[in-house]
């Protein structure tokens, strides 16, 4: 892989990457974290990759205009809570309070991100816990355990012992789609993959599925763009 910039107003890093599998070249925009990347099939050359690129330079900087920005969690920052924007204001005290519109943390400035990151886990911990439980109940499949990770690919999983997986950044979204990605998994108990029968137990422990799975598809990037390092 090799690293290119577009010059212009602003200058856009695209890199490059070479594929034995591409058939053409492609254009791709990460919707995490809008990292640009040019596939080139082996074949095709790099000055044919670049005139490629000039050619949707207009596309590609419209589409770049598009992503929100990225928010750095601090003072004056707004950030979601269960779907809802709370501004971040300092406090004294000892714990963080949510009130009012509000996030109130305690501590030091540079700490503030550090504080209000364990408290969203600790909140995403419980929420998540009491979904999969009541889930796992009504399928009569318990689960062995529950962890937490900040995962970009995937919003949850499930292992073959019974182990589910979940994104804390759900915390951050609306409560029918933390509620939506806990029955998933804990479907996935019953069905390992993604058959007929898997969407009809999603459909049976949920509802009406589609809504959730729909705005995480063409939401769930945003949640990524608050930076709590």
């Amino acid at each position: 892989m090799g690293q290119i910039r577009l010059g212009g107003n602003p200058e856009i890093s695209v890199t490059l990457r070479r594929s034995a599998r591409a058939r053409r070249l492609s254009l791709r925009v990460s919707q995490l974290d809008g990292r640009v990347t040019l596939t080139l099939p082996n074949a095709v050359s790099e000055k044919e990759g670049l005139r490629f690129l000039r050619d949707k330079e207009e596309w590609l900087r419209g589409h770049l205009s598009k992503r929100q920005a990225v928010v750095v969690v601090g003072p004056g920052a707004r950030l979601p809570v269960e779907g809802v924007l709370h501004e971040i204001r300092p406090t004294s005290g000892r714990s963080v309070v949510q009130a009012g519109g509000l996030l109130l943390v305690p501590g030091e400035p540079d700490r503030m991100a550090a504080r209000l990151k364990g408290w969203l886990r600790t909140r995403a911990r419980d929420r998540l816990s009491e979904a999969s439980d009541r889930y796992a109940e009504a399928l009569g499949r318990p689960y062995s355990r529950l962890t937490l990770r900040d995962t970009r690919s995937r919003w949850g999983s499930c292992t073959h012992d019974g182990g589910l997986m979940y994104s804390w950044r759900l915390i951050l979204g609306h409560p029918q789609v933390l509620d939506y990605v806990a029955a998933h998994e804990v479907a996935h108990l019953r069905h390992m993959n993604h058959s007929p029968e898997f969407w009809a137990e999603v459909t049976n422990l949920y509802g009406d599925w589609k809504a959730p799975r729909r705005w995480l598809r063409d939401h769930g990037a945003e949640l990524h763009r608050y930076r709590f390092d």
